[in-house]
């Protein structure tokens, strides 16, 4: 048995949670052994707009570099946003199989973004004090995961490309090998070589050739 048989019994439990959290909340099973078609089962899409047969995202991508599913089996509310910027609460379950590895990942993300709007209302008419506002900040700041939620695989490899270059001042052809070197070892740590086309993409944006992104990808193991 296949892992997106083995998945089969979690898409009425989607359909299921989908109904009860509401319209506001998106529910997702991913198949992560196929990253680009990975979506077998969606409840409530129009808070992405992804349906069956969408990719993986950027943050399960890094999930299957750093194996981090390996001493966890959830990981909850962290941050997200949607291709039209919606804000996000998002959760994660790892499905695993009886050997321990992870095989797909039901994913809940409920849009927030007219909370927000109302709790800024209410926090200026309220007048929160200095401290107030500093905690809330801290609070902020401890959720370091985030995640978008691009609906091509296309989207979510440039998604990840944008992230890494924007980190570097310079135009990729001023770039050193050594520079070219550390964002290529940045982009294989977030899981964008998972993805079919991603080296050629990789390529296109540090101006270099397939081979010469292979190469350097070889270097790093």
């Amino acid at each position: 048995m296949n892992s997106r048989d083995k998945l089969k019994k979690y898409v009425p439990l989607v359909e299921f949670m989908g109904r009860v959290l509401g319209s506001n909340s998106e529910v997702v099973l991913h198949d992560i052994n196929n990253p680009d078609n990975s979506i077998v089962a969606i409840a409530n899409g129009h808070i992405s707009g992804r349906t069956i047969g969408g990719p993986v995202t950027d943050l399960v991508l890094k999930i299957l570099k750093d194996e981090s599913y390996k001493d966890k089996n959830y990981i909850c509310n962290y941050k997200g946003s949607s291709r039209d910027n919606k804000a996000l609460k998002s959760s994660s379950y790892f499905i695993k199989d009886d050997n321990e590895k992870l095989i797909g990942m039901i994913c809940i993300n409920t849009d927030i973004t007219d909370i927000i709007k109302v709790k800024d209302i209410l926090d200026a008419f309220a007048s929160i004090g200095e401290e107030d506002t500093k905690e809330s900040i801290e609070q902020l700041e401890e959720i370091s995961v985030f995640e978008n939620l691009d609906k091509n695989a296309e989207d979510v490899i440039s998604s990840i490309i944008n992230s890494v270059m924007g980190e570097y001042s310079m135009p990729p052809e001023r770039m050193s090998l050594e520079e070219k070197m550390q964002v290529v070892k940045k982009l294989n740590e977030k899981g964008v070589f998972l993805l079919k086309g991603g080296v050629s993409e990789v390529a296109k944006n540090l101006k270099a050739s397939d081979t010469t992104i292979y190469r350097y990808i070889n270097k790093l193991k």
